[in-house]
C-alpha cells in the first residue's frame, strides 16, 4: 500500500485546539516540542482492531489516560516515523517495520506544547507485547467497527483555566478515549470519509 498524508487539519475539533493554544501561550512556549504517536492496526480474521495503552498511574502528566505509544522526538531519530516506532518498541515492546507505516494524519497541537504527528501502521496479529511498566499498566484492542460506529461516541467535560470544553470521547468496555487520542480518531474518521 501506498504511504500517504491525510490533510488539511480543518476537521480538529475547535475547542481542543482553542484549548492547546490558550495553554501554550499561558506557559510561555514559544516553539513547540515535535513528538509522534503511532496508531497501530492490527487485523483478526478479517477485522481490522487498533490498539490502545493506559498510561501508568504514577506519571506526571495524563495518568491512567488511554493513549497511542509515542513521544518527543529524539536527536538521533531520523524523522516522525523513526519516533514512532522506537516509541512503541519501548513502552510495549511491539516492533513493526518502516515498510508497515502506510500514513500520516495532519500535526496536531496539545496543551503541553507539543506537535504530535500521528503515524498510521500495521501490526502483526502474533504481535508479542513486553510492556514497560515505568510508562504503560495495560494495552487493550478496539475494533476499529466500534470506532466508526457513532453510538460509541460521546463527551467528556474538563475545566481548563475557568472554561469548560465538552470534549470528543469514546466509551467502549470500561475505557474512555478522549482528548488528543479521540482527536486522532476523530480525524482520521473525517478524512477517510466514514463520518
Amino acid at each position: 500500500m501506498q504511504r500517504f498524508c491525510l490533510s488539511p487539519c480543518k476537521d480538529y475539533d475547535p475547542q481542543m485546539l482553542d484549548r492547546a493554544e490558550t495553554a501554550t501561550r499561558l506557559r510561555g512556549i514559544k516553539t513547540p516540542t515535535s513528538a509522534a504517536v503511532i496508531v497501530p492496526f492490527v487485523e483478526r480474521q478479517g477485522e481490522l482492531f487498533i490498539l490502545f495503552t493506559r498510561r501508568a498511574s504514577h506519571l506526571k502528566h495524563h495518568p491512567n489516560q488511554i493513549s497511542f505509544p509515542g513521544g518527543k522526538v529524539d536527536p538521533e531519530d531520523v524523522d516522525t516515523f523513526a519516533t514512532a516506532l522506537r516509541e512503541m518498541e519501548e513502552e510495549i515492546g511491539v516492533m513493526t517495520g518502516r515498510d508497515s507505516i502506510f500514513g500520516t494524519l495532519p500535526i496536531l497541537p496539545t496543551v503541553s506544547g507539543y506537535h504530535v504527528t500521528p503515524v498510521l501502521a500495521f501490526v502483526d496479529s502474533d504481535y508479542q507485547p513486553t510492556i514497560n511498566h515505568q510508562e504503560v499498566d495495560c494495552l487493550f484492542e478496539v475494533p476499529l467497527r466500534q470506532i466508526l460506529d457513532q453510538r460509541s461516541w460521546g463527551s467528556h467535560q474538563i475545566q481548563f483555566k475557568g472554561k469548560t470544553y465538552n470534549l470528543d470521547a469514546v466509551h467502549y468496555q470500561g475505557h474512555l478515549i478522549w482528548g488528543v487520542t479521540a482527536q486522532i480518531l476523530r480525524i482520521f474518521i473525517h478524512q477517510m470519509g466514514f463520518k
